[in-house]
Protein backbone atom coordinates (compact mmCIF):
# COMPACT_ATOMS: atom_id res chain seq x y z
CA UNK A 1 0.00 0.00 0.00
CA UNK A 2 1.55 3.76 -0.76
CA UNK A 3 2.59 5.64 2.18
CA UNK A 4 0.68 7.96 3.58
CA UNK A 5 2.13 11.63 4.11
CA UNK A 6 1.74 12.12 8.16
CA UNK A 7 1.60 15.19 9.69
CA UNK A 8 0.66 16.03 13.48
CA UNK A 9 -2.29 14.33 14.30
CA UNK A 10 -5.94 16.01 13.17
CA UNK A 11 -8.08 16.44 16.35
CA UNK A 12 -11.25 14.32 17.59
CA UNK A 13 -13.65 16.50 16.16
CA UNK A 14 -12.99 15.66 12.65
CA UNK A 15 -13.06 11.95 13.87
CA UNK A 16 -15.78 9.17 15.93
CA UNK A 17 -13.08 8.12 18.60
CA UNK A 18 -10.60 9.69 21.36
CA UNK A 19 -7.92 7.67 20.79
CA UNK A 20 -5.97 6.82 23.92
CA UNK A 21 -2.69 4.50 24.44
CA UNK A 22 -1.51 4.14 28.07
CA UNK A 23 1.85 2.72 29.50
CA UNK A 24 2.07 1.12 32.77
CA UNK A 25 5.86 1.57 34.56
CA UNK A 26 7.93 -1.46 35.92
CA UNK A 27 11.36 -0.53 35.26
CA UNK A 28 12.63 -3.42 32.75
CA UNK A 29 9.85 -4.87 32.41
CA UNK A 30 9.52 -1.86 30.03
CA UNK A 31 10.38 -4.55 27.37
CA UNK A 32 7.11 -6.56 28.08
CA UNK A 33 4.81 -3.51 26.55
CA UNK A 34 7.61 -2.33 23.97
CA UNK A 35 6.60 -5.88 22.51
CA UNK A 36 3.28 -4.89 22.02
CA UNK A 37 4.25 -1.61 20.98
CA UNK A 38 6.26 -3.01 18.06
CA UNK A 39 3.98 -5.35 16.86
CA UNK A 40 0.88 -2.58 16.71
CA UNK A 41 3.27 -0.22 14.95
CA UNK A 42 3.79 -3.36 12.32
CA UNK A 43 0.18 -3.12 11.68
CA UNK A 44 -0.22 0.30 11.18
CA UNK A 45 2.49 0.08 8.95
CA UNK A 46 0.79 -2.55 6.72
CA UNK A 47 -2.20 -0.34 6.31
CA UNK A 48 -0.43 2.98 6.08
CA UNK A 49 3.00 2.64 4.89
CA UNK A 50 6.03 2.64 6.27
CA UNK A 51 6.43 6.03 7.99
CA UNK A 52 3.94 5.03 10.13
CA UNK A 53 4.40 5.70 13.88
CA UNK A 54 2.03 5.29 16.68
CA UNK A 55 2.56 9.02 17.90
CA UNK A 56 -0.07 10.15 14.54
CA UNK A 57 -2.79 7.53 15.75
CA UNK A 58 -3.39 7.88 19.42
CA UNK A 59 -4.95 11.52 20.37
CA UNK A 60 -2.99 11.13 24.10
CA UNK A 61 -0.32 8.98 24.63
CA UNK A 62 0.17 8.50 29.12
CA UNK A 63 2.79 6.95 30.54
CA UNK A 64 4.45 6.59 34.18
CA UNK A 65 8.07 5.76 35.24
CA UNK A 66 9.45 3.63 32.42
CA UNK A 67 6.09 3.74 29.97
CA UNK A 68 6.88 7.63 30.69
CA UNK A 69 10.33 7.37 28.78
CA UNK A 70 8.37 5.22 26.00
CA UNK A 71 6.12 7.81 25.94
CA UNK A 72 8.81 10.28 25.20
CA UNK A 73 10.38 7.90 22.91
CA UNK A 74 7.25 7.81 20.75
CA UNK A 75 6.34 11.31 20.89
CA UNK A 76 9.09 14.07 21.25
CA UNK A 77 10.14 15.24 17.87
CA UNK A 78 13.42 14.98 15.97
CA UNK A 79 14.57 17.14 13.64
CA UNK A 80 12.42 16.53 11.10
CA UNK A 81 9.49 16.86 13.46
CA UNK A 82 9.26 12.81 12.90
CA UNK A 83 8.94 10.59 16.40
CA UNK A 84 12.48 10.27 17.83
CA UNK A 85 12.09 6.46 17.69
CA UNK A 86 9.86 3.94 16.31
CA UNK A 87 8.47 1.13 18.04
CA UNK A 88 11.09 -1.29 16.96
CA UNK A 89 13.69 0.73 18.18
CA UNK A 90 12.61 0.41 22.28
CA UNK A 91 13.61 -3.22 22.80
CA UNK A 92 17.48 -2.77 21.62
CA UNK A 93 17.36 0.86 23.71
CA UNK A 94 16.56 -1.30 26.83
CA UNK A 95 19.17 -4.22 25.56
CA UNK A 96 21.89 -2.09 25.24
CA UNK A 97 21.25 0.86 27.95
CA UNK A 98 19.42 -1.32 30.81
CA UNK A 99 22.80 -3.35 32.21
CA UNK A 100 24.06 0.57 32.83
CA UNK A 101 20.79 2.04 34.25
CA UNK A 102 20.59 -1.13 36.46
CA UNK A 103 24.02 -2.38 36.93
CA UNK A 104 24.16 -5.45 38.70
CA UNK A 105 26.35 -6.66 41.52
CA UNK A 106 26.49 -10.17 41.70
CA UNK A 107 27.19 -12.75 44.26
CA UNK A 108 27.07 -13.03 48.13
CA UNK A 109 29.02 -9.91 48.26
CA UNK A 110 27.11 -7.80 45.59
CA UNK A 111 24.12 -8.75 47.70
CA UNK A 112 25.00 -7.90 50.78
CA UNK A 113 26.71 -4.90 49.42
CA UNK A 114 23.58 -3.67 47.71
CA UNK A 115 21.25 -3.74 50.82
CA UNK A 116 23.60 -2.02 53.21
CA UNK A 117 24.07 0.50 50.66
CA UNK A 118 20.09 0.92 50.21
CA UNK A 119 19.90 1.88 54.10
CA UNK A 120 21.55 4.85 53.22
CA UNK A 121 21.22 5.50 49.77
CA UNK A 122 18.69 4.91 46.52
CA UNK A 123 20.33 1.65 45.33
CA UNK A 124 21.14 3.12 42.26
CA UNK A 125 22.26 7.11 41.53
CA UNK A 126 20.71 7.42 38.73
CA UNK A 127 23.52 9.02 36.72
CA UNK A 128 23.72 7.05 33.69
CA UNK A 129 19.93 7.14 33.27
CA UNK A 130 19.93 11.11 33.69
CA UNK A 131 22.79 11.67 31.07
CA UNK A 132 20.84 9.18 29.02
CA UNK A 133 17.34 11.26 29.15
CA UNK A 134 19.32 14.59 28.62
CA UNK A 135 21.27 13.71 25.74
CA UNK A 136 18.19 12.08 23.62
CA UNK A 137 15.18 14.59 24.76
CA UNK A 138 17.70 18.15 24.53
CA UNK A 139 15.81 21.00 25.09
CA UNK A 140 12.36 19.67 23.92
CA UNK A 141 9.68 20.45 26.29
CA UNK A 142 6.62 19.45 26.68
CA UNK A 143 4.63 21.27 23.99
CA UNK A 144 7.04 20.06 21.65
CA UNK A 145 5.99 16.28 21.75
CA UNK A 146 3.73 15.36 18.85
CA UNK A 147 0.65 14.29 20.03
CA UNK A 148 -0.88 14.91 23.37
CA UNK A 149 1.19 13.05 26.87
CA UNK A 150 0.39 12.84 29.90
CA UNK A 151 2.78 11.89 32.19
CA UNK A 152 2.47 11.54 36.18
CA UNK A 153 4.56 12.50 39.31
CA UNK A 154 4.64 12.98 42.99
CA UNK A 155 5.61 16.02 44.66
CA UNK A 156 7.06 14.73 48.04
CA UNK A 157 7.15 18.29 49.65
CA UNK A 158 3.51 19.10 48.53
CA UNK A 159 2.39 15.70 49.11
CA UNK A 160 0.44 15.73 46.26
CA UNK A 161 0.57 13.93 42.53
CA UNK A 162 2.08 16.79 40.26
CA UNK A 163 0.83 15.66 36.35
CA UNK A 164 2.54 16.78 33.14
CA UNK A 165 -0.28 16.97 30.57
CA UNK A 166 0.08 18.97 27.27
CA UNK A 167 -3.73 20.21 27.87
CA UNK A 168 -2.67 22.26 30.58
CA UNK A 169 0.67 23.84 28.85
CA UNK A 170 -1.19 26.39 28.04
CA UNK A 171 -3.30 27.45 30.95
CA UNK A 172 -0.29 26.57 33.18
CA UNK A 173 2.93 27.40 31.73
CA UNK A 174 4.68 26.44 34.71
CA UNK A 175 4.46 22.80 33.56
CA UNK A 176 5.42 23.31 30.55
CA UNK A 177 9.23 21.55 31.55
CA UNK A 178 11.79 19.95 30.27
CA UNK A 179 10.98 16.66 28.54
CA UNK A 180 14.30 15.23 30.71
CA UNK A 181 13.06 16.44 33.95
CA UNK A 182 9.53 15.18 33.45
CA UNK A 183 11.18 11.61 32.54
CA UNK A 184 13.66 11.84 35.26
CA UNK A 185 11.05 12.23 37.80
CA UNK A 186 8.79 9.69 36.57
CA UNK A 187 11.42 7.10 36.87
CA UNK A 188 12.54 8.33 40.51
CA UNK A 189 11.08 5.05 42.15
CA UNK A 190 11.77 5.10 45.91
CA UNK A 191 14.57 3.41 46.83
CA UNK A 192 16.07 2.25 43.72
CA UNK A 193 16.51 6.17 41.90
CA UNK A 194 17.28 9.74 43.59
CA UNK A 195 14.23 12.03 44.15
CA UNK A 196 14.77 14.64 41.12
CA UNK A 197 14.41 18.64 41.87
CA UNK A 198 13.92 21.28 39.32
CA UNK A 199 12.89 24.75 38.56
CA UNK A 200 11.02 25.89 35.77
CA UNK A 201 10.02 29.44 34.68
CA UNK A 202 6.78 29.74 33.52
CA UNK A 203 7.80 32.34 30.86
CA UNK A 204 6.67 35.51 32.41
CA UNK A 205 9.73 35.30 34.65
CA UNK A 206 8.02 33.30 37.47
CA UNK A 207 9.76 30.32 38.49
CA UNK A 208 8.27 26.68 39.96
CA UNK A 209 10.28 24.24 41.76
CA UNK A 210 9.61 20.61 41.93
CA UNK A 211 10.48 17.60 44.17
CA UNK A 212 9.23 15.20 42.56
CA UNK A 213 9.49 11.38 42.67
CA UNK A 214 8.15 8.17 40.64
CA UNK A 215 4.71 8.76 39.03
CA UNK A 216 4.13 5.12 39.78
CA UNK A 217 3.45 5.67 43.62
CA UNK A 218 0.10 7.98 42.87
CA UNK A 219 -0.67 6.01 39.29
CA UNK A 220 1.14 3.31 38.34
CA UNK A 221 -1.02 2.83 36.02
CA UNK A 222 -2.10 6.36 34.14
CA UNK A 223 -4.73 5.23 31.89
CA UNK A 224 -7.75 6.75 33.91
CA UNK A 225 -5.66 9.89 34.35
CA UNK A 226 -5.45 9.95 30.48
CA UNK A 227 -9.66 9.74 30.35
CA UNK A 228 -9.66 12.07 33.28
CA UNK A 229 -7.81 14.22 30.73
CA UNK A 230 -9.99 13.99 28.00
CA UNK A 231 -13.85 14.45 30.22
CA UNK A 232 -11.37 18.03 31.66
CA UNK A 233 -11.39 18.49 28.05
CA UNK A 234 -14.97 17.84 26.92
CA UNK A 235 -16.13 19.96 30.36
CA UNK A 236 -14.44 22.92 29.31
CA UNK A 237 -16.12 22.93 26.28
CA UNK A 238 -12.87 22.23 24.01
CA UNK A 239 -13.66 22.53 20.40
CA UNK A 240 -11.37 19.89 19.38
CA UNK A 241 -13.34 17.45 21.34
CA UNK A 242 -16.88 18.43 20.47
CA UNK A 243 -19.73 16.79 20.68
CA UNK A 244 -18.15 14.20 22.70
CA UNK A 245 -19.96 14.08 26.47
CA UNK A 246 -18.08 13.18 29.53
CA UNK A 247 -17.63 9.76 30.02
CA UNK A 248 -18.73 8.97 26.59
CA UNK A 249 -17.01 5.33 26.71
CA UNK A 250 -18.25 4.73 23.13
CA UNK A 251 -16.07 7.70 21.65
CA UNK A 252 -13.49 6.78 23.92
CA UNK A 253 -10.69 3.55 22.62
CA UNK A 254 -7.96 2.83 25.33
CA UNK A 255 -4.91 0.22 24.82
CA UNK A 256 -3.56 -0.24 28.18
CA UNK A 257 -0.02 -2.20 28.52
CA UNK A 258 0.93 -3.60 31.46
CA UNK A 259 4.43 -4.48 32.39
CA UNK A 260 3.53 -7.68 34.01
CA UNK A 261 3.04 -8.52 37.37
CA UNK A 262 4.06 -11.99 39.52
CA UNK A 263 2.35 -14.72 39.61
CA UNK A 264 0.27 -14.87 43.20
CA UNK A 265 1.85 -17.19 45.01
CA UNK A 266 5.09 -16.26 43.94
CA UNK A 267 5.30 -13.16 45.75
CA UNK A 268 4.31 -12.45 49.37
CA UNK A 269 2.15 -14.62 52.07
CA UNK A 270 0.52 -12.78 55.20
CA UNK A 271 2.68 -15.93 57.22
CA UNK A 272 6.12 -13.81 55.40
CA UNK A 273 5.06 -10.46 56.14
CA UNK A 274 3.46 -10.60 59.84
CA UNK A 275 7.10 -10.59 61.27
CA UNK A 276 8.57 -7.21 59.02
CA UNK A 277 9.06 -4.04 60.57
CA UNK A 278 9.95 -1.23 58.34
CA UNK A 279 13.18 -2.90 57.06
CA UNK A 280 10.94 -6.03 55.79
CA UNK A 281 8.69 -3.99 53.99
CA UNK A 282 11.31 -1.84 52.45
CA UNK A 283 13.67 -4.78 51.22
CA UNK A 284 13.42 -8.32 50.73
CA UNK A 285 15.38 -10.53 48.56
CA UNK A 286 15.72 -8.00 45.96
CA UNK A 287 12.20 -6.18 46.12
CA UNK A 288 11.02 -3.66 47.61
CA UNK A 289 7.34 -4.96 49.15
CA UNK A 290 5.84 -1.73 49.86
CA UNK A 291 6.53 -0.53 46.42
CA UNK A 292 5.08 -4.03 45.16
CA UNK A 293 1.88 -3.39 46.73
CA UNK A 294 1.01 0.11 46.46
CA UNK A 295 2.25 -0.02 42.48
CA UNK A 296 0.46 -3.40 42.14
CA UNK A 297 -2.77 -2.57 43.61
CA UNK A 298 -2.72 1.04 41.23
CA UNK A 299 -2.50 -1.22 38.47
CA UNK A 300 -5.09 -3.16 39.42
CA UNK A 301 -7.62 -0.55 40.59
CA UNK A 302 -7.46 1.39 37.38
CA UNK A 303 -7.71 -1.93 35.11
CA UNK A 304 -10.94 -2.94 37.49
CA UNK A 305 -12.74 0.89 37.28
CA UNK A 306 -11.85 1.16 33.38
CA UNK A 307 -13.45 -2.35 33.17
CA UNK A 308 -16.98 -1.97 34.68
CA UNK A 309 -17.56 1.29 33.37
CA UNK A 310 -16.99 0.19 29.62
CA UNK A 311 -18.86 -2.79 30.30
CA UNK A 312 -21.40 -1.42 32.26
CA UNK A 313 -21.37 1.22 29.25
CA UNK A 314 -21.54 -1.56 26.40
CA UNK A 315 -18.56 -0.10 25.38
CA UNK A 316 -16.38 -3.00 26.63
CA UNK A 317 -14.46 -3.65 22.96
CA UNK A 318 -13.16 -0.19 23.18
CA UNK A 319 -10.67 -1.01 25.99
CA UNK A 320 -7.89 -3.53 25.59
CA UNK A 321 -5.80 -3.54 28.72
CA UNK A 322 -2.76 -6.32 27.71
CA UNK A 323 -1.10 -7.88 31.06
CA UNK A 324 1.01 -11.03 32.14
CA UNK A 325 0.14 -11.33 35.66
CA UNK A 326 2.40 -14.55 35.85
CA UNK A 327 6.36 -13.75 36.55
CA UNK A 328 8.03 -15.49 38.36
CA UNK A 329 11.49 -15.75 39.91
CA UNK A 330 13.52 -12.39 38.89
CA UNK A 331 11.72 -11.63 35.80
CA UNK A 332 8.97 -9.74 38.07
CA UNK A 333 11.90 -7.63 39.54
CA UNK A 334 12.26 -4.00 38.36
CA UNK A 335 16.04 -3.76 37.87
CA UNK A 336 17.51 -7.04 36.96
CA UNK A 337 19.55 -6.25 34.17
CA UNK A 338 21.13 -9.21 32.88
CA UNK A 339 21.23 -10.47 29.61
CA UNK A 340 19.48 -13.67 30.41
CA UNK A 341 16.30 -11.80 31.81
CA UNK A 342 15.69 -9.35 29.17
CA UNK A 343 16.16 -12.16 26.45
CA UNK A 344 13.10 -13.91 28.91
CA UNK A 345 11.03 -10.63 29.08
CA UNK A 346 11.43 -10.50 25.29
CA UNK A 347 10.15 -14.10 25.04
CA UNK A 348 7.18 -13.38 27.79
CA UNK A 349 6.34 -10.24 25.45
CA UNK A 350 6.06 -12.17 22.82
CA UNK A 351 4.41 -15.12 24.16
CA UNK A 352 2.00 -12.88 25.74
CA UNK A 353 1.15 -11.42 21.83
CA UNK A 354 -0.09 -15.32 21.12
CA UNK A 355 -2.27 -15.69 24.68
CA UNK A 356 -6.00 -15.24 25.10
CA UNK A 357 -7.00 -11.98 25.18
CA UNK A 358 -8.22 -11.45 28.71
CA UNK A 359 -10.92 -8.97 31.15
CA UNK A 360 -11.79 -8.14 34.09
CA UNK A 361 -14.75 -10.40 35.37
CA UNK A 362 -16.81 -7.84 37.16
CA UNK A 363 -18.10 -10.38 40.15
CA UNK A 364 -14.54 -11.87 40.83
CA UNK A 365 -12.49 -8.96 39.38
CA UNK A 366 -10.05 -11.25 38.10
CA UNK A 367 -8.69 -10.90 34.36
CA UNK A 368 -10.37 -13.98 32.19
CA UNK A 369 -9.90 -15.31 28.67
CA UNK A 370 -13.02 -13.80 26.81
CA UNK A 371 -14.70 -15.84 24.96
CA UNK A 372 -13.83 -16.48 21.18
CA UNK A 373 -11.66 -13.24 21.82
CA UNK A 374 -9.04 -14.50 20.32
CA UNK A 375 -5.53 -13.55 21.07
CA UNK A 376 -3.67 -9.69 21.67
CA UNK A 377 -2.09 -10.32 18.27
CA UNK A 378 -5.51 -10.67 16.99
CA UNK A 379 -7.28 -7.75 19.18
CA UNK A 380 -4.35 -5.07 18.30
CA UNK A 381 -4.92 -6.02 14.65
CA UNK A 382 -8.41 -5.29 15.22
CA UNK A 383 -7.61 -1.50 16.91
CA UNK A 384 -5.09 -0.86 14.21
CA UNK A 385 -8.06 -1.41 11.49
CA UNK A 386 -9.93 0.93 13.74
CA UNK A 387 -6.93 3.59 14.48
CA UNK A 388 -6.14 3.43 10.61
CA UNK A 389 -9.75 4.53 9.65
CA UNK A 390 -10.11 6.85 12.07
CA UNK A 391 -7.42 9.05 10.91
CA UNK A 392 -8.45 8.36 7.33
CA UNK A 393 -11.78 9.79 8.61
CA UNK A 394 -9.96 12.67 10.26
CA UNK A 395 -7.73 14.14 7.60
CA UNK A 396 -10.56 13.60 4.80
CA UNK A 397 -12.92 15.41 7.23
CA UNK A 398 -9.95 18.27 8.09
CA UNK A 399 -9.55 18.33 4.34
CA UNK A 400 -13.03 19.31 3.26
CA UNK A 401 -13.13 21.73 5.87
CA UNK A 402 -9.66 23.73 5.20
CA UNK A 403 -11.07 23.56 1.51
CA UNK A 404 -14.21 25.42 2.29
CA UNK A 405 -12.62 27.90 4.68
CA UNK A 406 -10.64 28.40 1.62
CA UNK A 407 -13.85 28.97 -0.83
Amino acid sequence: MASLSFNKIQPPTFGKLVTILSIDGGGIRGIIPATALEFLESELQKLDGKDARIADYFDIVAGTSTGGLVTAMLTAPDANDRPLYAAKDIIPFYKKHGPHIFPQKNGIIGSVESILGQLGNPKYDGKYLHQLIKDNLGEIRLNHTLTNVVIPTFDIKNLQPTIFSSFETKTSPYLDALLSDICISTSAAPTYFPAHYFTNDDGSGNSSEFNLIDGGVAANNPALIAVGEVTKQVFRKDPNFAPIRPMDCGRLLVISLSTGSAKQEEKYTAQMASGWGRFGWLIHGNSAPILDVFNQSSKDMVDYFLSVVFQSLYSEDNYLRIEDDSLVGVNASVDVSTKQNIEELVEIGQNLLKGPCSRINMCTGVPEPIVNGGTNEDALKKFAKILSDEQKLRRSKAATQNNSDAN
